[in-house]
């Protein structure tokens, strides 16, 4: 990216976990602002995943201007490396007639690699790749976490053992490279050239989970089921290997009931939440407030931006 004019340029970064309130706050600040939003919701992306994602309404897209919801179909291959690509390439643009935009979401790994970009992984090998997935088709994912346990640890205890691709990248890694996969992941960031402003939204746990409760109900009143039942051709692609898609999954076919689908959609959710939280609590950059302390956010970002103006007079 140009660095050229990007010094007074702010990117103002709203993250939080599942359910917390970041559409709806995001809208009023991007008016308030006259900032586009970059959506970083990997599910978002997509534009078959409508329901399932909580994604902006017709009315909230026309609200405020939005870029990266439901650009792509789960049949096209987008990758985080990708994602970091294509939107310094959007802030780019967006800097040439505004001063400030807005990154929202809760995908951990997109929202980092815009702010510090993703670590530089060799690039896939692809026999190792099939013969790992052979593994994983002949011997399950307890095969490919014990081994990943042996090879790196520390990512061992920290990674969702539950999603697969992310195991089976993992061990990949390890063994193409001979290094723990973690050590990848202490790389320094990559400078950027615009100012972050990092917002972080929280509530009460007990609160949280209730608001998450709630919109999974909604997310079935909505046709939920339907949605889940039109990607049935496509439940193979890891964009459907996600929390309220393979839980769909399992009760359309029959393997579960539609009200313990509905329990494992909440459970897993709230789950998703906390994971988000944990991994946001060792990043000292982030502001955190209640999403209803709108004044206050607003208040914060304007101190920012008029501390660091000052400073450069």
């Amino acid at each position: 990216m140009n660095s050229g004019n990007m010094a007074s340029k702010y990117l103002i970064v709203l993250l939080g976990p599942t359910g917390v309130g970041k559409t709806e706050l995001s809208i009023r600040l991007s008016t308030h602002y006259n900032a586009p939003i970059l959506s970083a919701d990997s599910r978002q992306f997509f534009r078959e995943l409508r329901i399932g994602t909580a994604a902006p309404t017709s009315a909230q897209l026309n609200a405020a201007e939005h870029y990266f919801i439901g650009h792509k179909s789960v049949t096209e291959r987008y990758s985080c490396g990708m994602f970091e690509l294509d939107a310094l390439a959007e802030l780019e643009k967006i800097y040439t007639t505004r001063d400030v935009a807005l990154l929202v979401g809760g995908s951990m790994l997109y929202i980092n690699a815009v702010c510090q970009g993703i670590d530089d992984f060799p690039a896939p090998d692809p026999d190792l790749r099939r013969s790992l997935e052979e593994q994983l088709k002949k011997e399950g994912i307890e095969s490919l976490k014990a081994q990943l346990k042996l090879l790196d640890i520390e990512h061992y205890r920290r990674i969702d053992l539950k999603n697969t691709q992310r195991v089976l990248k993992a061990v990949e890694i390890c063994l193409q490279t001979g290094k723990p996969y973690s050590s990848f992941l202490t790389q320094p960031s990559k400078q950027r050239p615009f100012t972050l402003i990092k917002i972080g939204l929280t509530l009460p746990r007990q609160e949280l989970y209730e608001r998450i409760n709630r919109r999974v109900d909604k997310m079935i009143d909505q046709g939920l089921v339907n949605e889940v039942e039109s990607l049935k051709e496509h439940k193979s692609r890891n964009a459907l290997k996600t929390v309220g898609y393979k839980e769909i999954f399992e009760y359309l076919e029959g393997n579960t009931t539609l009200d313990k689908a509905i329990d494992l959609i909440k459970r897993n959710s709230r789950r998703y939440a906390k994971r988000q939280l944990t991994w946001w609590a060792k990043d000292a950059g982030i502001k955190w407030f209640n999403p209803s302390h709108e004044q206050a956010i607003v208040e914060y970002i304007d101190s920012v931006i008029s501390n660091k103006d000052s400073f450069k007079r």
